[in-house]
């Protein structure tokens, strides 16, 4: 793996140097998009709008419109936004685990200890661990501030950037049904959840899609067509939701004895 980022995580007085590294990587077939008419592949050019001509990455800038014209940002100024953020994790408080709502995570990140943070990294590991808390923190990665929660997966650090208040939406805005459930269905669908809830174990769930995928392509590759799965998306009646249940425990409950 490569470091995307470098520097320490503090808590206190306490200063960890570390490596960050994407803890999570896509799992999709590279697809390529291409002209209907001869399947040449699209190519995407950066542009001068004002002459048409393609621009080099080297001669590419940032800048903010102001007004009429763009201030040009350099990469220190980008640092010099906020130097400690840029090269330090602070942890500023501890949350419980069960406070932070799953809707908030983006994405994780592994953190490694550099020379002569061993000692300290594991001390942070240890009590997050026993404590079964979460440090909430704030840094500055890619010219973009961002708040994470560190936590311990296994015997690594693991640093979750999450949303900002802000970035998330308000569902009152959801058109939510008010139709009310009987005491009854709530029963019979706890007993539901309750017969198939199972130990988690994240290995046993497996990404078929691209398996499936590649299939289709081998097959029209062949000049072959493959058989469509027929999937029923018909909507439960609020009549029908009873039987329904029934029937899915059943289901369950034949399973399990076969």
């Amino acid at each position: 793996m490569r470091s995307i980022w470098n520097g320490s995580i503090s808590f206190g007085l306490v200063s960890i140097p570390i490596k960050m590294y994407s803890a999570s990587e896509e799992s999709r077939l590279e697809l390529d998009m291409l002209d209907v008419h001869d399947n040449a592949r699209i190519r995407y050019k950066r542009v001068n709008e004002n002459t048409g001509k393609e621009v080099e990455w080297k001669d590419i800038v940032k800048g903010f419109k102001k007004d009429d014209h763009y201030v040009i940002l350099e990469d220190e100024d980008f640092a010099q936004a906020n130097m400690k953020k840029s090269k330090t994790i602070d942890i500023e408080e501890f949350v419980e685990e069960k406070e932070v709502s799953d809707l908030l995570f983006k994405k994780p990140y592994f953190l490694e200890p550099q020379k002569e943070g061993g000692k300290s990294y594991n001390l942070l590991r240890d009590a997050l661990k026993k404590t079964k808390k979460l440090g909430v923190a704030t840094f500055v990665m890619r010219q973009k501030e961002n708040l994470a929660l560190i936590g311990v997966y296994k015997d690594a650090l693991v640093l979750h950037a999450i949303r900002f208040a802000d970035e998330i939406r308000d569902p009152a805005d959801l058109k939510l049904p008010s139709t009310k459930v009987s005491k009854k269905e709530v029963d019979m669908a706890l007993t539901l959840i309750e017969n198939y809830t199972e130990p988690f174990k994240l290995d046993k769930y497996k990404d078929v899609y691209n398996d499936q995928l590649m299939k289709i392509i081998n097959a029209k590759a062949k000049g072959k067509k493959t058989k469509v799965e027929k999937v029923d998306t018909t909507p439960t009646q609020a009549e029908d939701l009873m039987a329904k249940l029934k029937a899915s425990l059943d289901k369950k409950k034949k399973s399990k004895a076969s």
